[in-house]
C-alpha cells in the first residue's frame, strides 16, 4: 500500500513538472496582438502541390484617400519696404504690379539707351573698316566697356514695363584698337553719369542728368608713332532728353546737352536724336529683328557730327536686357573724341549688350 502511494506520488510530481515546463515555454500573448490576429486573417494566393492552399500574409490594410481643396494665393505682391501705402493720386496712380512703392536696385530701365547710339555705356564690340576719306584705311575694334543700372526707383516693379521715377548710374570706356598694329590701344574715351528718368507709363519717358566725359590718346600709339598730339577733350555737361513710344515697336527720341566745363576744343551745345524698331517684350530665344539709326551734332563742328545705322537680330530678357548682334556703318567725325574733327567712314559686325 505504502508502495503504490509513493509510486501515484511521483508520477503526479513528474505531471506536474511536464505542464509547468510547457507553459514556461510559451510567451504570454499580449491581447491586443491576439485582436490584431484575428483582424488579419491569412489571404490565399492559390493552391500549391498536393492541393495545400498556400497563403502569403495578411490582409493589406486600404485607406480612403484624402482630398485637398486648392488654395488660391492671389498674384504674387512685391516688397515695398516699410510704410508704404497706396498710391496718391496727386503723385502717381495704380498699376497692375500693385501700385507705386519704393524699389532699391529696381530691374529695367524706365529711358533705355540708344541702341544706335556710339557713346551710350553699354558692353558692346564692333570690328570695323574704318575708312579717311583722302588718306587710309585701317581695320579696328571699337569697344565699349560699361553699362548702366538703376539705382533706386519710386514707382512700380514691373521690370519690363516700368512706371515712375528712377535714378540710374551710368559708365563706359570706350577704346579704339587698331588690328593693324598688334591691337595698339590708339585712344580712349571715359564716361560717366547719374540720370533722373521718369515715364507716366503713356510711352513718353523723359530724361535729365549730368555726365562727364573725358578723352585719351593710346600711349601704344604714341610709342608706334613719335607723334603727341593728344587733345585733352574734356566735357561736363546737363542733359535732357524726351523719347516717345509711337506703336510698341517703334520709339523715337531727341535730347540735348550743354556742358558747363569744356577744355581740348571741345564747345557747350550737342543734341542728339533718332529711331528704333524692334518687337516688345521677352524674345525667348527666336529673337527678332531690329533696325536703329543715331544722328549725333555738336557745336564745336559748326553742328556737323556722325550718322550711325545698326541693323540685325534682338533677343530681349525678361527684365528688358537686349543682346543685339548686327552690322554697323557711321559716317561723319570720329566717335573717339581724341580724333573729334577728323572725318571717319565705318563698316562693320558688332555685339552689343544693354541691361
Amino acid at each position: 500500500m505504502i508502495a503504490h502511494r509513493k509510486n501515484a506520488f511521483l508520477l503526479t510530481l513528474l505531471a506536474t513538472a511536464w505542464a509547468g515546463g510547457a507553459i514556461a515555454q510559451s510567451p504570454a500573448v499580449d491581447p491586443f496582438l491576439a485582436a490584431a490576429r484575428l483582424a488579419q486573417r491569412p489571404v490565399s494566393n492559390g493552391v500549391g502541390q498536393g492541393g495545400v492552399q498556400l497563403t502569403s500574409g495578411y490582409a493589406p490594410v486600404e485607406y480612403a484617400p484624402v482630398e485637398y481643396a486648392p488654395v488660391d494665393y492671389g498674384q504674387p505682391t512685391p516688397y515695398l519696404g516699410p510704410e508704404v501705402g497706396a498710391p496718391n493720386a496727386n503723385w502717381g496712380y495704380a498699376n497692375p504690379t500693385g501700385g507705386w512703392g519704393w524699389e532699391l536696385m529696381p530691374d529695367g530701365l524706365i529711358y533705355r539707351s540708344y541702341q544706335a547710339g556710339p557713346r551710350e555705356s553699354r558692353l558692346g564690340l564692333h570690328t570695323i573698316q574704318n575708312s579717311y576719306p583722302g588718306t587710309k584705311s585701317e581695320i579696328a575694334w571699337d569697344a565699349t566697356l560699361g553699362g548702366r543700372k538703376g539705382v533706386v526707383r519710386f514707382g512700380n516693379c514691373d521690370p519690363t514695363n516700368p512706371v515712375g521715377w528712377q535714378l540710374d548710374l551710368e559708365g563706359a570706356t570706350i577704346v579704339r584698337l587698331n588690328l593693324d598694329e598688334n591691337r595698339d590701344v590708339d585712344s580712349s574715351d571715359f564716361r560717366f553719369g547719374v540720370p533722373l528718368t521718369y515715364t507716366a507709363g503713356d510711352g513718353v519717358a523723359y530724361k535729365l542728368g549730368y555726365y562727364h566725359l573725358s578723352s585719351h590718346l593710346g600711349d601704344e600709339l604714341i610709342a608706334r608713332t613719335g607723334v603727341n598730339n593728344r587733345v585733352n577733350y574734356v566735357r561736363d555737361a546737363i542733359i535732357a532728353g524726351v523719347s516717345y513710344q509711337i506703336v510698341p515697336s517703334v520709339r523715337i527720341y531727341g535730347e540735348t546737352a550743354y556742358a558747363f566745363f569744356t577744355a581740348g576744343g571741345a564747345e557747350p551745345w550737342e543734341f542728339q536724336f533718332g529711331a528704333e524698331y524692334s518687337q516688345p517684350g521677352p524674345t525667348g530665344f527666336a529673337g527678332t529683328p531690329f533696325i536703329a539709326t543715331n544722328a549725333h551734332l555738336r557745336e564745336e563742328l559748326e553742328f556737323g557730327g556722325d550718322w550711325t545705322l545698326q541693323t540685325g537680330w534682338l533677343w530681349r530678357g525678361n527684365t528688358g536686357s537686349t543682346l543685339r548682334l548686327g552690322l554697323h556703318y557711321m559716317n561723319g567725325k570720329s566717335t573717339q573724341y581724341q580724333f573729334f574733327d577728323r572725318n571717319e567712314e565705318q563698316f562693320g559686325l558688332g555685339l552689343w549688350c544693354d541691361f
